[in-house]
């Protein structure tokens, strides 16, 4: 690896330095892998190689996945709990 300066105002260290932290890497890891991020491909994007890989979905799913979400996603009604009855003893 070779070394590499940076200039940051204390605002950016800070959010920097939280975000890290909060994922139990350094700053230069975290640098790193914020650098990965922006410069990798199309190809090398594992969630978009994976695109168009399952057959039989319609083919405006990407554009109108909220509408096919909404149409297929039944949410169970949350569980109700009664009180129990209050038994009186003779």
């Amino acid at each position: 690896m070779k070394p590499l300066q940076v200039y940051v105002d204390e605002s950016e260290l800070a959010r920097l330095d939280a975000w890290s932290r909060r994922r139990g890497m350094t700053k230069s890891q975290a640098v790193r892998a914020a650098l990965r991020a922006i410069t990798r491909t199309e190809n090398e994007d594992s969630l978009l190689r994976l695109s168009g890989s399952i057959q039989g979905l319609p083919a405006d799913m990407s554009a109108d996945f909220d509408q096919y979400l909404q149409e297929t996603f039944v949410a169970r009604p949350p569980h109700v709990r009664h009180p129990a009855k209050t038994r009186i003893r003779r």
